[in-house]
């Protein structure tokens, strides 16, 4: 019996010895892994961890080292960036996915490495969301898909409410538009694009597509490139909903060459309405070229990265009451959202 004593007190003593030596950690290595960095509200979320890994490193009294890699859009690479984090044994890995459908492939590499991770900002697809999230004991740290279209067709609304004539253009009782969208398959593009109509609609807005919806990457230049050609073909274009700023910038670019939305008084405009408030967009909407946009708060959405990140290195947990003093727990279980808000010429100061 003595025996039996003594060996539950040298195991007792071992493992507080054990859990000593991990509350003394003082440096935790993450490696980043992110879609693309030349997309602009995920460079906003880039830098924000930046910032706020050496905020709350100071606030924990720990160095958190963080290894951003670059997937240039392409899975593929993610997945090889994948492998060679595991080589170097991180502490944690943050995940920004490339490709909404390809999560598992990284889950099951980092589970049988037994290196804990978390998603952000682009949600696996609604097939594996439940085994690349939920199974997977992770979390995801996102915003609530339909809330931003919803956000632009209430801004529509209410400018519709305010002054038809400002919208409809050519008189004849309905609004002309266009929808750009994403990228096809990503959840997020997919809920700004059919609630941002759906809302308008519902609010009153007597709304007509004039082409099918146009797939522009979110990115500018190819945005600019289609509102140039669908342009020429439809002048009776009078609204445009964007699923991102980088595409309305490009939108109004193509719109300036034929003396729309320059911002100069008595030069004609249309409605261009755009999400992420990216600061391009903030200066347009000052300028007077961009009507209005929904922000996605990019700051925030860094700092959640941070937060959860370490309050599960340091309590074994992705929330707890903790964390419960500043974030809304989704019924899922596993996610939370970052809030948007509306950003017209009247609150873009």
């Amino acid at each position: 019996m003595k025996k039996l004593v003594s060996l539950l007190l040298a195991l007792c003593m071992v493992l507080g010895c054990a859990a000593a030596l991990a509350e003394a950690k003082s440096e935790y290595n993450v490696t980043v892994l992110v879609w693309k960095f030349d997309d602009t509200y995920g460079s906003s979320v880039r830098q924000a961890m930046i910032k706020w890994a050496d905020a709350v490193g100071e606030e924990l009294g720990v160095k958190i080292n963080l290894d951003l890699q670059d997937a240039g859009d392409d899975m593929a690479k993610q997945v090889e960036q994948c492998d060679q984090a595991i080589g170097k044994n991180p502490d944690f890995v943050i995940i920004n996915l490339a490709e909404p459908a390809g999560g598992q492939t990284l889950v099951d590499k980092l589970t049988e490495a037994k290196i804990p991770f978390l998603f952000y900002n682009i949600p696996p697809s609604e097939e594996t969301y439940e085994s690349v999230v939920k199974n997977s004991n992770s979390f995801f740290i996102g915003t609530l898909p339909r809330e931003a279209g919803d956000m632009q067709g209430e801004i529509l609304a209410d400018l519709w409410a305010a002054d038809p004539a400002k919208i409809d253009l050519n008189g004849d009782g309905k609004v002309q538009f266009v929808e750009f969208k994403g990228v096809a398959n990503n959840p997020e593009a997919i809920a700004r694009t059919q609630y941002s109509e759906e809302t308008a609609k519902e609010l009153g807005v007597p709304l007509e597509m004039v082409t099918d919806i146009i797939v522009a990457d979110w990115d500018t230049t190819k945005a600019n490139d289609a509102m140039l050609s669908t342009w020429q073909a439809h002048p009776e274009i009078e609204l445009v909903f964007a699923n991102n700023d980088d595409m309305a910038i490009g939108v109004i670019a193509a719109l300036n060459q034929s003396g729309y939305n320059t911002g100069n008084e008595g030069d004609p405009a249309i409605t261009v309405i755009g999400v992420d408030a990216t600061d391009a967009a903030f200066e347009a909407i000052k300028n007077g070229r961009m009507t209005a946009t929904v922000k996605q708060d990019g700051d925030a959405m860094g700092e959640a990265n941070i937060r959860f990140m370490m309050n599960y290195l340091l309590n074994g947990t992705f929330f707890d009451d903790t964390m419960a003093e500043k974030y809304k727990l989704n019924e899922d279980g596993v996610s939370v959202y970052i809030p948007y808000a509306k950003i017209t010429a009247d609150s873009v100061e």
